[in-house]
């Protein structure tokens, strides 16, 4: 094994990525074979994909947070709330379609601002500020609404087609679309000031704060990032299923946070990947329709990614301890 992982190719790619690329193609088989063959369907595949971008943007942002040694579980509700106001906006007061999906973006950004300064200026702890912004979330898009359901225009509607943001005659647009921003993301990341900062953060805050950098800045940026692919996220999500309802959202936490765990994010902060996130997405959006294939209710899906957390964390911390 050690010899595998010291291979020149091997450490170029990633021994973690490798492995969870194998676990993916190794799901969609058995899936595969367990269904009669049904799972390999176009259908199938689609519901994978739809399910796979909404999520995925949601993962993308929670990495950021999460390398900063923070986290925020009000990303889920905050997507929920981004679609419902701009939605019922819409619908109710006549706003137009491009200003409705530019609405949905910018109230994610308000929630990343909202979070990313109590965060870094107030010093309130992030789990405290994420459960208040859940709730907060929630509230406003009940309140907004009249806990009225919200249901965007279909495709066969004038206004039905920001649903090409999902799917062009077929062509996976989203596919491309969330490919691009985790290259985006991957770059400002790794190759950028902001996210060497951002990194360093959550290797050692009082280091960097030591050095002259105004880590409340950078903090702050993280949660903000996190906010705008929040908002994208509600647009892919209303793309692809239309109707969202107050109340809901919360399911979706846990499995972004386990797609960039998953992937090789720490829960510690300090390393991150947004490859190996990607991947994780694709695995989690992968596991999900192939209990529903099986007949099994999501609930099912529920307790999986539950333990995919414990797992990806106790691997985490057991490499950090082997390390030191």
């Amino acid at each position: 094994m050690e010899k595998i992982k010291q291979n020149a190719l091997v450490k170029k790619v990633g021994f973690n990525r490798i492995v969870l690329v194998c676990v993916m193609l190794l799901m969609y088989l058995a899936f595969g074979g367990l269904t009669g063959g049904s799972f390999f369907g176009l259908s199938r595949i689609t519901n994978t994909l739809n399910y796979a971008y909404f999520l995925g943007f949601l993962s993308l942002g929670v990495t950021f947070v999460i390398a900063t040694g923070g986290i925020d579980f009000s990303i889920g509700p905050v997507m929920f709330c981004c679609a419902l106001v701009s939605g019922y906006s819409m619908i109710t007061y006549g706003v137009p379609m491009v200003l409705s999906l530019i609405m949905s973006v910018l109230i994610g950004v308000l929630f990343g601002v909202f979070n990313g300064y109590l965060v870094a200026y107030w010093k309130v702890p992030p789990f405290i500020v994420s459960m208040a912004s859940m709730n907060i979330a929630k509230g406003i898009a009940a309140v907004f609404t009249k806990t009225q359901s919200v249901s965007w225009p279909q495709s066969a509607t004038s206004d039905g087609w920001y649903r090409n943001f999902v799917s062009m005659n077929g062509f996976p647009v989203g596919l491309i679309v969330f490919l691009a921003v985790a290259v985006v993301c991957a770059i400002v990341l790794n190759q950028t000031k902001w996210g060497r900062y951002i990194l360093c953060l959550g290797s050692n805050e009082e280091a960097v704060r030591l050095s002259g950098v105004n880590v409340k800045k950078w903090k702050m940026l993280a949660y903000v990032i996190c906010g705008t692919l929040v908002g994208i996220a509600s647009i892919y999500y209303v793309a692809a299923f239309t109707t969202v309802q107050p109340g809901y959202g919360d399911q979706y936490n846990n499995e972004a946070i386990a797609g960039c765990v998953m992937g090789g994010t720490s829960m510690a902060g300090g390393l991150a990947s947004i490859s190996g996130t990607v991947i994780g997405v694709f695995i989690i959006s992968l596991l999900q329709q192939g209990i529903l294939a099986l007949g099994f209710t999501k609930e099912y899906q529920y307790i999986i990614t539950g333990l995919i957390v414990i797992a990806a964390v106790y691997s985490d911390v057991s490499a950090r301890r082997r390390k030191n």
